[in-house]
């Protein structure tokens, strides 16, 4: 057991130096930072600091995106045509979102006052993300399908890994990117680890998994995707664990890219619906769960499989996931792929079967760590270097430029006509391409506002 109670040992996620407890933070004696805890749970990102501060910059994003779609449902509230039962769904629409700003604000209140100061346009130009396609409600339906009408999902999730781990004992286990964590509450009360360790990158989920694996409840509102009627627009769920946790379950707040904890400190690591969506390479993380393995360890995944990789070439089926894991220490898995059901909400019209793949690989021996990951580089993370004018910027600087010069062509009082021989002129386009163009670039730009991307 740690020195501060915990039964997990935590390791650097800068240097893998066994971090020191110090009152209520841990410290790295070594590289002489302190890693606070956000209600209780440890904070361990590698630039601990600029990790808060990040999601307190996506934390105000996501109040400032609720206050602005709230005003808009008030302004479409006061058509005078409007029929009565749309007035109604408009307004208790409305009132939800306030409310849920609200729930919001008291529930991640641990991390801090939000940053909200800047308009909604800032947050989106300067992409307060990492990774960019995460925001902080990027998984907001899963607490509802964790914690409040998904059981058969659930039981079909853990019954996949259950059924792979088979007689094995679990042991020591880390689920990486736990999420909003019931796979790993369902796995620590039913498959019997010594203790499992469910790390997330994202403090609404964890947060919501914490309190509700202590026996706690949550109320916050669900949006479905498809709404099956008007009452359905925005649901008050009640998000709740069937009974608190046995001991040995904790939540730990870090970058799965660089887990905390040092070199063989598990038995088990399971990856739920992971492996496809890290923006780094399959075989680095097959290398990164290696070294985290005892030997004789497993790796239990399961999840989809659909790399989406810029590079063609890392976008890997299963038979090239085989091949990595026999690559990288493991012995041949085995490998099982089911149906189940996925984000079947009782209020939405909008669900889907996916084809799950689980396996279950043994470390055989071990293999050559990778680097340690670099989310970004140092000209970033210093602040102090040059920028470096590389071709893609290049490309985007003129592209910005572009953009920009048309959006200021847009007045309310020239027409596409006139924009197209304004460009011309320029020579940006051709004469008799110019036209064509700029129809196509408005006809987006019409179609993204009506759909309200950019609020």
């Amino acid at each position: 057991m740690a020195e501060d109670g915990s039964i997990l040992s935590y390791a650097c996620p800068r240097c893998d130096r066994a971090l020191d407890a110090v009152g209520d933070r841990l410290r790295c004696a070594g590289c002489r930072v302190d890693f606070p805890r956000v209600a209780g749970i440890p904070w361990l990102f590698a630039e601990p600091g600029a990790a808060l501060d990040e999601w307190r910059a996506r934390f105000g994003f996501a109040l400032r995106r609720a206050e602005q779609e709230a005003a808009r449902l008030e302004a479409a509230s006061g058509a005078p045509t409007l029929r009565e039962q749309t007035k109604a769904r408009l307004a208790a629409s409305r009132a939800a979102l306030v409310d849920h700003a609200a729930r919001l604000r008291t529930l991640l209140a641990p991390l801090g006052e939000a940053i909200a100061t800047a308009k909604p346009e800032t947050y989106l130009a300067l992409r307060t993300r990492l990774p960019p396609d995460q925001g902080l409600t990027t998984y907001y339906h899963n607490v509802h399908r964790d914690w409040a009408w998904g059981e058969r999902e659930n039981e079909a999730a853990l019954a996949a890994v259950a059924a792979a781990l088979g007689d094995r004992p679990a042991g020591r286990t880390l689920v990486l990117g736990a999420g909003a964590g019931r796979l790993a509450y369902d796995f620590h009360e039913r498959c019997g680890p010594s203790v499992t360790a469910a790390l997330d990158f994202n403090p609404l989920l964890v947060l919501v998994a914490a309190r509700a694996a202590r026996g706690e409840a949550v109320e916050l509102y669900e949006f479905p995707l498809a709404p099956r009627s008007t009452a359905e627009h925005a649901v008050l769920r009640r998000l709740a664990a069937p009974a608190p946790a046995r001991a040995g379950l904790e939540f730990v707040l870090a970058d799965a890219h660089r887990p905390p904890f040092a070199a063989g400190a598990f038995d088990t690591i399971v990856t739920p619906w992971l492996i496809d969506i890290l923006p780094e390479p399959f075989d680095a993380l097959a290398a990164r769960i290696n070294a985290l393995l005892a030997d004789g360890g497993r790796w239990l995944n399961f999840g989809s499989l659909a790399f989406h990789d810029a590079d063609p070439a890392l976008r890997y089926g299963l038979d090239e996931c085989v091949a990595a894991l026999e690559e990288h220490g493991f012995g041949t898995p085995e490998v099982t792929e089911q149906e189940v059901p996925y984000m079947a909400s009782p209020a939405s019209r909008h669900a889907r079967l996916e084809r799950t793949v689980t396996w279950i690989a043994e470390k055989r021996r071990a293999a050559k760590r990778p680097a340690r990951y670099q989310a970004l580089p140092e000209w970033l993370v210093r602040g102090t270097d040059p920028v470096p004018l590389t071709d893609s910027f290049r490309t985007q600087v003129a592209t910005t430029r572009i953009h920009a010069f048309i959006m200021s062509l847009i007045d309310g009082r020239r027409s596409l006509k006139d924009i197209a021989a304004v460009l011309a002129e320029q020579r940006l386009v051709a004469p008799e391409e110019g036209e064509g163009l700029i129809r196509g670039f408005l006809i987006k730009m019409y179609d993204d506002s009506r759909r309200g991307i950019g609020y």
